[in-house]
């Protein structure tokens, strides 16, 4: 009876199109912490799906948002304008990071995340009702940019704390695996992102694109919000976190602890993660662009491409995970780090030569070596700090290395291409992160063969 009571409460639970992960929860766990556990990885999974599918709708509309919101002198200033805006937004992060990390370390992850989603939502939606510059003229581009700031804002939250709040559900061993649930739906929101753009690009004329098709997809995040706050209340705060609440050793000021104490794992977290900063938002947001308008490829060509090595990637990524559990976080993360280092710009130099499978296959290895990094990472910075600043730690590197160099990923490559008349420049910034990643990776301890510490 127990048994039909607890497969009935499953069953209704609203994260069907996510079985093939949320089963997995019965393999790992015991069966008083399956359902929990279970109800962690879909709450976490369809949030951050939802938040970067917000995302991947602006990056893989910077060529129409540049017409429809700035002045046009020429097409590569637009360009320029419509990145520095998906840039600036990213300004805020850090400041979100400490908001979000000291939320979640002193009241709760649940609450944090509940709330986070809400305000994504709500503000990827005002995008789809702004006005044009033909409209309104220069408050177009100032009213796009503040939507943007609060997106930034929000997102700040959203992956440090899904990555927590899974660590500290997941059991001992299979923490890599649970945790890389994080990178692979912030991929599966690209690659709707990505689907859904193609299908307006192939089905939509440019004239109806640029004059209310682009609004769209932003419309979607009303209905997307609404139903990731509905999974994410109906969850129990982590079990670590409420033993920590319960022994009354919740941290007072968590970022002050965090920068008393943990200052040198804050500075190894950091250095680590600008190679997902970077590879990341150059690989899987501004790719499709790049193919675009600098190899000369078709954008609804481009966009099947992006979406077919996003596809790779999300294949990958529980792989990486799980080798995480079984080889450690450090191991993982150097290898990653030095596939970058010694392919990436023979794979840039390729895609100017290859058709179009073969640009295809150059996509899914750049995501096949990014997946390395992405399935390992969300964990090892879950367990480098400990339980009373993890959200906090996490949130403010990850959102500090993400300010600094992936939401300028895509405005630093453009930058660099046109400075430098050279095509490959975007590979050896790539390269450059990958070295200081290294470094930093070379210089931690691993992780993976421990509890997670509470203080």
């Amino acid at each position: 009876m127990r048994d039909k009571n607890m497969n009935a409460r499953q069953s209704a639970m609203p994260n069907r199109a996510y079985g093939a992960v949320a089963s997995a929860g019965d393999y790992s766990a015991g069966a008083d912490n399956a359902p929990a556990l279970r109800r962690a990885a879909a709450a976490s999974f369809i949030g951050n799906f939802v938040e970067w599918f917000d995302y991947a709708a602006y990056g893989y509309l910077a060529t129409i948002i540049a017409v429809v919101f700035f002045p046009q002198s020429n097409p590569a200033s637009g360009l320029m304008a419509a990145y520095a805006v998906f840039a600036i937004s990213f300004i805020i992060r850090p400041i979100g990071g400490i908001v979000w990390g000291h939320f979640g370390d002193k009241i709760g992850r649940r609450s944090a995340l509940s709330l986070s989603i809400l305000i994504m939502s709500a503000s990827t939606f005002v995008i789809a009702l702004l006005p044009t510059y033909q409209q309104v003229g220069l408050w177009a581009p100032a009213l796009l940019l503040v939507i943007r700031m609060v997106q930034g804002f929000s997102a700040a939250g959203e992956y440090a704390g899904a990555s927590a709040f899974l660590a500290e559900y997941a059991p001992e061993g299979k923490r890599g695996f649970y945790t890389s649930i994080v990178p692979a739906s912030t991929a599966a929101g690209l690659l709707f992102g990505s689907l859904f753009v193609a299908g307006l690009h192939a089905l939509l004329s440019a004239d109806d694109l640029h004059s209310w098709g682009w609004r769209l997809p932003f419309l979607l995040a009303a209905p997307f919000g609404l139903i990731g706050r509905y999974i994410r209340v109906r969850l129990e705060d982590t079990p670590k976190f409420k033993e920590l609440e319960g022994k009354h050793h919740v941290a007072k000021t968590p970022v002050g602890e965090l920068l008393g104490v943990h200052r040198g794992k804050l500075v190894i977290a950091f250095a680590v993660t600008c190679l997902n900063a970077v590879a990341f938002y150059l690989v899987l947001s501004y790719m499709p662009t790049y193919l675009s308008t600098e190899m000369g490829m078709g954008e609804t060509e481009s966009f099947i491409a992006a979406s077919i090595s996003l596809a790779a990637y999300i294949g990958l990524i529980f792989l990486m995970g799980s080798l995480s559990d079984r080889f450690g976080r450090k191991t993982m993360l150097i290898l990653a780090s030095l596939l970058f280092v010694v392919l990436t710009l023979p794979l840039f130099t390729q895609l100017s030569t290859l058709g179009f499978v073969g640009i295809v296959l150059v996509q899914v290895a750049f995501g096949a070596m990014l997946t390395m990094n992405d399935g390992t990472l969300p964990c090892f910075l879950s367990e480098i700090f400990p339980t009373k600043v993890r959200y906090s730690g996490f949130a403010f590197s990850f959102n500090t290395a993400n300010a600094l160099f992936g939401g300028t990923a895509p405005l630093v490559a453009t930058w660099l291409i046109q400075q430098s008349g050279n095509k490959l420049a975007p590979a050896w910034y790539l390269i450059g992160a990958a070295v200081v990643a290294l470094v930093a990776i070379l210089a931690s301890r691993e992780t993976s063969r421990q509890p997670l510490a509470d203080e």
